[in-house]
């Protein structure tokens, strides 16, 4: 007997996005099981954050569908949209002068009906987001006074606040220092363990197959290959994608691969 197959929580079907008619994404079909943690890879301009922001409706593909739990993305509400998935965009900037609390309570508007008072509910959501992120301490700090890494923790606090089973963040260790990149990517690790799908756009190769259990390679607007990091880092494939000549090692810390520059 086959087993049964499994329906993928987010799935995108011939794919087709493009900027001023002209196309950078041509044809993609992607599948993102329930409780991965994904990363997108690729080259400078090789689709990948056009991919990522029309998996979270923020750009209308051309052509092709996007689905969640099976159903086309453009019949959610925004509401209903947001309690499924949240976002972290590379350029996610606060409004100048909010405290840190108060951007994280906004996590919780796809939750409260308009007037809607403040409840119990919405209070235990912002509190437990803030312990989780390890940003409760900065609370009534000021988000623009805050360093890149904190910043970082008090957006990822605000999605998880918006209780959304779905994580999708664009390149979020941009502009980070590589201790809090790799803390960014602990606490990403972490919440994936605790049941998160979280898909996140990369581009360090070695971070991605230390902390991803599936990689996307994408390559002129085109996905290249899909599979767990052992599968895909490979000198073949890296010189491929990449145009790099490349020895793969294993991680002596995680036994990851571990791509090496010849």
């Amino acid at each position: 007997m086959t087993a049964p197959s499994v329906q993928p929580l987010l799935e995108a079907r011939d794919l087709v996005v493009a900027y001023d008619r002209k196309v950078v994404v041509d044809g993609v079909d992607l599948e993102l099981p329930e409780g991965s943690f994904t990363v997108i890879l690729g080259p400078n301009a090789s689709g990948k954050s056009t991919v990522l922001r029309a998996l979270a409706r923020v750009l209308r593909p051309e052509r092709g569908q996007v689905l969640l739990d099976g159903r086309e993305l453009r019949d959610y509400g925004a509401r209903e949209l947001a309690r499924r998935m949240g976002l972290l965009p590379q350029d996610a900037v606060a409004p100048e002068g909010m405290r840190v609390a108060d951007l994280v309570s906004r996590g919780r508007h796809p939750h409260r009906a308009a007037l809607q008072h403040w409840t119990r509910a919405d209070d235990d959501a912002t509190r437990e987001a803030l312990a989780a992120t390890g940003t409760a301490e900065l609370s009534e700090r000021y988000v623009d006074q805050l360093s890149g890494g904190q910043r970082q923790r008090v957006w990822i606090a605000l999605l998880l606040a918006q209780r959304a089973p779905v994580m999708l963040l664009d390149e979020p260790t941009t502009f980070l220092d590589i201790a809090h990149q790799f803390e960014l990517l602990d606490l990403l690790r972490a919440l994936h363990r605790d049941g998160k799908t979280v898909v996140a756009v990369l581009h360090d190769l070695n971070q991605a197959a230390r902390y991803a259990d599936r990689l996307v390679l994408m390559r002129d607007g085109r996905i290249a290959a899909t599979g767990s990091p052992r599968e895909l880092i490979t000198p073949e494939r890296i010189a491929e994608v990449f145009g790099i000549d490349a020895l793969v090692l294993d991680d002596p810390v995680t036994g990851t691969p571990m791509v090496v520059r010849r």
